[in-house]
């Protein structure tokens, strides 16, 4: 079956097994490389913020990206406004990544929308899958958080340190561990409240 490179990309956002060995996305994944490399070098926020939003499908106001940063593609993650990635950040985008306003990752987070093949005989011929990740608004994801394909994360959520989600966790809770779990929500008693311009914080 010959695709256009847009219905190849159409075509693995639905799951199916797809070729991940095509020249094209090869060549894809080297240029994603390059703009990384630059990405990774510029020293200037505001230049680096342009180097990104013209990396990705889709990026909101203020992204802040933290070297080094590495994607797949590029053309399959959109992001909103105020996005902060720290140290390291890997993002596989096989598949659509969604990323809300107001998300922070902590160092060394993996999203990862890819998977090979289960039966042996199929991965060393390029056989992959694909599943859309989604981060909703205002998520924190810590410290080597790794995300699964497939998985849609509620607004508001905190994901712990070392997590590897594999399943949905919904909006408003606090959850951690591998395989991720909810520990409790997050509440009114968690308020600390904090004022940057209150004189009482330093």
């Amino acid at each position: 079956m010959t695709l256009t490179l847009d219905e190849k990309f159409a075509y693995m956002a639905t799951g199916q097994p797809y070729n991940d060995l095509d020249p094209r996305l090869e060549d894809l994944r080297d240029q994603a490389t390059q703009k990384t490399d630059a990405l990774n070098r510029e020293p200037r926020m505001a230049k680096k913020a342009q180097l990104f939003q013209a990396l990705v499908q889709h990026a909101g106001v203020d992204p802040i990206i933290n070297p080094n940063f590495r994607c797949e593609f590029g053309r399959n993650i959109s992001v909103g406004d105020h996005f902060y990635a720290n140290y390291d950040c890997v993002i596989l985008d096989g598949a659509p990544v969604m990323i809300g306003n107001r998300v922070l990752f902590g160092p060394k987070v993996g999203l990862y929308t890819s998977n090979h093949l289960f039966a042996a005989s199929e991965r060393p011929t390029g056989g992959c899958i694909a599943k859309p990740i989604t981060v909703g608004d205002n998520c924190w994801l810590a410290a080597n958080v790794s995300v699964t394909p497939g998985v849609t994360i509620g607004a508001n959520t905190i994901i712990g340190a070392g997590s590897v989600v594999t399943h949905d966790i919904p909006e408003n809770v606090i959850a951690a561990g591998n395989p991720c779990r909810v520990l409790r929500p997050i509440t009114d008693a968690d308020r600390t409240g904090f004022d940057p311009t209150s004189s009482q914080w330093p």
